[in-house]
C-alpha cells in the first residue's frame, strides 16, 4: 500500500476501553474534564467516551459531554459503544445527545457460534436490525468487529461473508481490534493489507492492543497497509497489558512516517497527568515522552556531548511537549552535567570550587540515587563552607530508635590517629549521638557546646527522597557559631554538622 504522507485519525478511547483496566473508574466530573481536554487542547479528532445502558452516572456524563461538544464545535467526534439490541442501545444515546453509535459486533466466527449461539445469516440480521433503527434516528453507524484478529486468523470465510453482508448498509467506519492484542506487525500488515485490497471504497480502523508490548510498531505496520484511523488510550490505560499509548502513537507516525495528524504535543504531557491522577494508575518514569526520566541524562560523558555540540540530542526533544532538559547529579556525573544544573540556577563557580562540589555530589550519589537541582545550593553552600580539618573523623555510625523506646547510638571514630569505639542514649537519634562523642571526646578534654539553635531543611518540592541541610547554631562560650551539613538521612546531616564544630574547636585549642 501507499505510505506517502497523509492525515492519520486518533481515536481516544480513554474513556470506554481505558475504564477496563482494572481498578479505573472515572466520575461523571473527571469524564467531562478528560473530555475537553481531549478534543479542545490536544486536538484528537474523535474520542470514544462510555457505553451504552452502564449506569445513570455514565449517561450524566455522557449528556454533559455531549451538550459541552455541541456548543464548541465538536458535535459528531463523541462517540458510544452500542450493542446489537436494535433499539435500547441506540434509544440511550439519543437521549443523552450523542450522534454516533460504535456497534460491538462478532467479528469471529467462534464468537458468533459459542457466545451467541448464532448462524452468520442471523448474526447479520440482528446488526442490520440495529444499524438501520440507528440510521433512522439520525445516528452514524460504525461497527467494531470484535475478536477480529483471531477470526481473520481462524475462519478469514467468516470475516469476508460478514464484511460482504454489511459493506452497502450505511456504515461508515469499519473498525478491526486485535482484542486480546496477539498480532505482530507483519500479521497485522498483510492482514489488514488484504482487507483494504478487498474492500478498496470502505473506511477502515484499526484498534490495537499491547499484550505483546507490540502495540506503536503494530500501528505503524496497519498505516503502512493503508489505515487511515487509529485507536488509543491516554498513558497506554486498558484491559490487560493496556491499548496503544496515545502519546508514542502521535510521536512514531510525525517522526518515523512523516503522516500528518491533528494533535497538539504541546498538551501530551499535561494531560497524561490528568489522566494519571484520575485513574491512580501511575506512569513509569522510564515511559517514552510522559515519564518523568525520559529527558533526563544521567551519565556524564553524554552531559559533556550536549554541553560541547548537543551531541545526545535527538528529533525528539523535550520542549515539543512542554517539557526541559535536566542532568541528573549522582556518582555517574562529571563536569558537563554539573555545569548545565549550575546554568539552570544561574551560579557561578570557579573550577576548583567545581571540583569540590563534583566530589561532594559523587560522594553523596553513593547513598543517594538521584541530586536534584534544588538540592545543588545545600551541596554548594556546604562545601564551599567547609574547612579540610580531619582532626575527628566518623568511620562507623548506628542510630536505633522507635516509639515508646529510648534511642540509641553506636560509633566509630578517629581523633587525632586514635580510633574509639563508643555508644550513648538518648531523646532521638542526635541526643543519643551527642551523649557518644562526648564519651569519646572527654578522653580528649574536649566537651561539645551548648545547642542555641538546630534547624533542618529540605529543598523545595519536599520530595520524601530530597538531601537534608542541617544548620546548628552553638553557643561557645557566648559566642555563636554555626555550622551546616547536608545528607540525604536527616539525623547523620546533624551528625555531620556536630563533627564540624569538633574540628573546628580541636584545630584552634590547638589538641592534635
Amino acid at each position: 500500500m501507499s505510505t506517502e504522507s497523509r492525515h492519520i485519525q486518533l481515536m481516544d478511547t480513554t474513556l470506554r476501553d481505558g475504564e477496563q483496566t482494572q481498578g479505573v473508574s472515572f466520575t461523571p466530573v473527571e469524564k467531562v474534564s478528560i473530555a475537553k481536554a481531549l478534543l479542545q487542547s490536544l486536538r484528537v479528532d474523535r474520542i470514544e467516551v462510555a457505553s451504552a445502558r452502564v449506569s445513570q452516572g455514565e449517561k450524566e456524563a455522557v449528556t454533559n459531554i455531549n451538550v459541552w461538544a455541541k456548543q464548541e464545535g465538536f458535535a459528531g467526534r463523541v462517540e458510544v459503544l452500542g450493542f446489537v439490541d436494535h433499539t435500547r442501545s441506540v434509544d440511550w444515546i439519543v437521549e443523552t445527545g450523542g450522534l454516533v453509535i460504535n456497534l460491538l459486533i462478532k467479528g469471529s466466527e467462534k464468537h458468533c457460534r459459542v457466545q451467541l449461539g448464532k448462524t452468520l445469516p442471523q448474526h447479520t440480521e440482528d446488526i442490520l436490525q440495529t444499524v438501520n433503527y440507528a440510521l433512522e434516528q439520525g445516528l452514524r453507524v460504525n461497527v467494531y468487529l470484535e475478536d477480529w484478529s483471531n477470526g481473520y486468523h481462524d475462519s478469514p470465510d467468516y470475516v469476508y461473508g460478514l464484511m460482504d453482508n454489511l459493506q452497502h448498509s450505511g456504515i461508515s467506519h469499519f473498525m478491526l481490534p486485535d482484542t486480546l492484542g496477539v498480532l505482530s506487525p507483519d500479521e497485522v500488515y498483510s492482514s489488514l493489507g488484504d482487507m483494504c485490497g478487498r474492500y478498496p471504497t470502505l473506511e477502515f480502523d484499526f484498534h490495537p492492543h499491547n499484550d505483546y508490548g507490540l502495540a506503536t510498531a503494530n500501528v505503524m505496520a496497519a498505516v503502512r497497509a493503508g489505515i487511515n484511523s487509529i485507536h488509543c488510550t491516554v498513558n497506554c490505560l486498558g484491559e490487560r497489558a493496556g491499548n496503544a499509548s496515545l502519546a508514542e502513537v502521535a510521536v512514531v507516525l510525525r517522526d518515523k512516517m512523516n503522516m500528518q495528524l491533528s494533535v497538539d504535543e504541546s498538551h501530551i504531557v499535561r494531560i497524561s497527568a490528568m489522566v494519571e491522577n484520575f485513574s491512580g494508575k501511575r506512569v513509569g518514569a522510564n515511559a517514552p515522552i510522559v515519564g518523568a526520566d525520559v529527558f533526563t541524562q544521567t551519565a556524564g560523558i553524554h552531559a559533556d556531548g550536549d554541553h560541547k555540540g548537543g551531541l545526545y540530542k535527538t528529533k525528539l526533544g523535550p520542549e515539543r511537549f512542554s517539557r526541559t532538559r535536566s542532568y541528573a547529579l549522582g556518582k555517574m556525573s562529571g563536569k558537563a552535567s554539573l555545569k548545565k544544573n549550575l546554568e539552570m540556577l544561574e551560579l557561578d563557580l570557579s573550577e576548583e570550587n567545581q571540583k569540590k562540589v563534583l566530589a561532594r555530589i559523587v560522594s553523596l550519589g553513593d547513598s543517594k540515587q538521584t541530586i536534584t537541582t534544588d538540592d545543588l545550593p545545600f551541596i554548594i553552600a556546604d562545601v564551599l563552607e567547609s574547612k579540610n580539618y580531619q582532626h575527628i573523623k566518623l568511620l562507623n555510625c548506628s542510630i536505633t530508635s522507635g516509639l515508646n523506646l529510648e534511642s540509641t547510638a553506636s560509633l566509630r571514630v578517629r581523633v587525632n590517629g586514635q580510633v574509639h569505639i563508643d555508644s550513648g542514649s538518648g531523646n532521638g537519634g542526635f541526643d543519643a549521638f551527642v551523649d557518644a562523642i562526648n564519651k569519646v571526646m572527654k578522653l580528649h578534654d574536649y566537651t561539645l557546646p551548648p545547642l542555641a539553635d538546630y534547624e533542618v531543611r529540605i529543598p523545595k518540592g519536599g520530595h520524601a527522597s530530597a538531601l537534608t541541610e542541617c544548620v546548628i547554631t552553638w553557643d561557645c562560650a557566648g559566642e555563636l557559631r554555626k555550622t551546616r551539613a547536608v545528607h540525604s538521612n536527616q539525623v547523620l546531616s546533624g551528625i555531620l554538622a556536630a563533627l564540624k564544630i569538633i574540628n573546628m574547636q580541636l584545630h584552634e585549642l590547638g589538641l592534635s
